[in-house]
């Protein structure tokens, strides 16, 4: 029976894929204004799913007459191989250094915890472009080819890309290793058998390992995910002939959708046979099933529903509420300074971009030749390195590298928290519906759906949806300005809210558990009142962490598209120049510099300026998160460290920490007070 239900979640997760691979056609074809095409050229799909000549590989460079299967296969075979070795790689490096980590002082510790936050905020298109520059560079001066920076023919790379593909992961799963250790060593079982004389290596090994592999095991479906989008640009920098090839070289429904397939297949049946393995419980119990038969009921749900709604008092909702509250939570947090920091950020980057655009009407300063002080012979010519007479450089047609930055940072910032703030809102209405009205199996249903996403590149997928949106050309314009942003935020929206929906809903599930949830339905108190009063109040922190990861995940979208010449509003295709971004926003800066990227070229802060503004907001962000933390933190009785300790003139160290240490003494003056 598990099997069986597996098997219709594999089903389910193949049809959605399908569905997914036949909206470039009919982006590209009817669009908007005749949305029942989709429906026929779904049909029309599973209608060539059984003709011959469907399977066969077609791209503009090849005639046709080679199998589809055997065309990706072998390219599959060699997409995965990069993936499993930097799963290897990057998985082994994160177990052996948070078992050496664990011995080290406890200081060191502490600093190699900030160094994983800022290197985690690090784009996987920094670290592929910092390793070929430093291959070009020492093949330069000293003549050593350390290693292929690129593929050429049928050669073959593996090292560089797999290095590239492994150190986020490794990064990620390092600091998710060194929390869960940490918190396993202060549980009862590691106490007692310390107290037992049991050496530090072997709790380490023999214990605490084994208890956060279950715990890690979820996480690194985030980590899979992560790296599925972060393969499929590698790859096209690498200039790898993998899976990536073939998708942008046959871009139609078909070779979409095996492509996908072969992607998703292995990796949802290998979480799916875990999960049997660690779990080793059934989907749903006998018990359940039959305490919840009379539950599932449609008809019945309706009118549940409709009577709890009918009994909120409309007059008594204040609509102005919500903002008041969000204000004063906002200025609460201002007083943590990581939290300041951060959205100082925020304000003053796009307050400058909009307040220099409304003055200057998006000028941008231009420079075609600098000459000598002769007036005759030629010192630079574009793109003009950072210096003179540019703070940041130019680029290829001598245009201010600094002031397209600060145009586009308007749009690349606020669309950001725009779509983050989307998938956060509408990820919070659905886990209200999700946690208050579907019952445990149907929740259980909906989790098992939405978990297969996480074997679906989000990049893949948003690249696949937007490529027939943003490609402008003259003459061929399919949506107009506005259409295009719209549509993008929708995509980019739509395509994260299941998951947002099952994590929140889950959230809100975990504080239904709690007792004062319990005490306030015995007081009386129904859903809409226990959701207002209780409910959103303590998920809160969570949800303003939430909007910050997502907010993160937005821009690494952004600069992969960006990668592939697809920017946030429309990219102007012309022949004879590089691409230009409609919005000039920071990704179109990536993408017009594209050739830089492993070129050998001198020209590299034409890519890494952009990558360092997407690099800054990103850590911004991490200290927005962070101050939300430790606020919360606080709230709880968690203590932390505000100030080092700092030595008296007699030499003494004295702590300046929030922390308060209970004594001896502490105990005897309550017992004089009571005197």
């Amino acid at each position: 029976m598990r099997f069986v239900k597996i098997g219709v979640f594999y089903l389910i997760g193949v049809f959605g894929i399908i569905c997914i691979s036949v909206f470039p056609h009919f982006f590209e074809t009817a669009g908007l204004s005749n949305p029942l095409e989709y429906v026929k050229d779904l049909w029309s799909f599973f209608l060539a799913i059984f003709q011959t000549e469907s399977w066969m590989y077609q791209a503009l460079r090849s005639p046709g007459d080679y199998s589809l299967i055997g065309t990706l296969w072998e390219p599959y075979i060699y997409s995965m191989q990069i993936f499993l070795g930097a799963i290897i790689l990057g998985f082994l490096l994160a177990f052996i250094f948070s078992f050496i980590t664990n011995f080290l002082p406890r200081k060191i510790m502490q600093w190699t915890k900030r160094a994983l936050d800022l290197l985690e905020s690090v784009p996987d298109v920094i670290i592929a472009v910092s390793l070929q520059a430093f291959s070009i560079y020492i093949y330069k001066k000293v003549g050593v080819d350390l290693f292929s920076v690129a593929g050429y023919m049928d050669e073959k790379v593996f090292f560089a890309p797999i290095v590239t593909l492994a150190i986020l992961p490794m990064i990620s799963l390092f600091k998710i290793l060194l929390f869960r250790i940490e918190e396993e060593f202060l549980k009862d079982y590691a106490v007692f058998l310390k107290s037992k004389g049991i050496h530090k290596t072997g709790i380490l090994v023999r214990h605490i390992f084994k208890n956060v592999l279950p715990a890690t095991f979820q996480h690194s479906k985030v980590i899979i995910w992560a790296m599925l989008s972060s393969q499929f640009v590698i790859e096209y920098l690498f200039n790898i002939d993998g899976l990536t090839f073939f998708i942008l070289d046959s871009f139609n429904s078909m070779t979409i959708a095996v492509s996908l397939v072969l992607i998703f297949t292995p990796f949802f049946i290998f979480f799916q046979l875990m999960d049997l393995w660690i779990y080793d419980e059934p989907l749903y119990s006998e018990e359940i099933i039959t305490k919840r038969k009379k539950a599932i009921n449609p008809v019945r749900s309706i009118k549940h529903w409709v009577s709890s709604a009918s009994r909120i008092r409309l007059h008594t909702i204040k609509p102005w509420k919500p903002i008041i509250y969000a204000a004063r939570i906002f200025l609460n947090q201002l007083k943590n300074s990581k939290f300041m920091i951060g959205s100082l950020f925020f304000v003053l980057v796009i307050g400058i971009s909009v307040i220099y655009s409304t003055t200057t009407n998006d000028h941008v300063d231009q420079v075609r030749i600098i000459y000598e002080a002769d007036g005759l012979t030629i010192k630079s010519m574009p793109p003009h390195p950072p210096g003179m007479p540019f703070l940041l450089g130019s680029d290829n047609v001598g245009f201010d590298y600094l002031d397209r930055l600060i145009i586009g940072a308007k749009f690349t910032l606020i669309f950001g928290l725009l779509i983050a703030g989307l998938r956060v809102l509408f990820g919070l209405l659905g886990g209200i519906l999700f946690a208050f009205f579907l019952k445990d199996k149907k929740q259980d249903w909906v989790e098992k759906l939405v978990d297969a996403i996480h074997f679906l590149p989000l990049t893949v997928i948003a690249y696949v949806l937007l490529q027939p949106i943003l490609a402008v050309r003259p003459g061929m314009e399919t949506y107009t300005l506005a259409e295009r942003i719209l549509l993008e935020i929708i995509v980019l929206t739509v395509i994260v809210i299941p998951l947002t929906t099952v994590l929140i809903g889950n959230n809100i599930k975990h504080v239904l558990q709690s007792e004062f949830i319990i005490s306030a339905r015995v007081l009386g108190g129904n859903k809409f009142h226990i959701l207002r009063r209780h409910v959103l109040p303590h998920i809160g922190p969570r949800v303003a962490i939430l909007f910050g990861q997502q907010f993160i995940q937005v821009l690494i979208v952004f600069i992969h598209l960006g990668v592939f010449q697809f920017f946030f509003g429309g990219t102007i295709f012309r022949s004879g120049s590089p691409p230009t971004s409609v919005t000039n926003e920071w990704s179109g800066l990536i993408g017009a510099a594209k050739n830089e990227i492993g070129s050998g070229n001198t020209d590299v802060w034409l890519i890494l300026c952009p990558l360092v503004a997407f690099m800054l907001s990103i850590i911004a962000m991490q200290l927005i998160i962070d101050g939300v933390k430790e606020t919360q933190q606080a709230k709880v009785g968690v203590m932390y460290l505000t100030s080092k300790a700092r030595k008296t003139k007699n030499g003494e160290k004295s702590n300046d920490s929030k922390e308060h240490k209970i004594t001896s003494e502490s105990f005897q003056r309550i017992g004089n007070d009571r005197g």
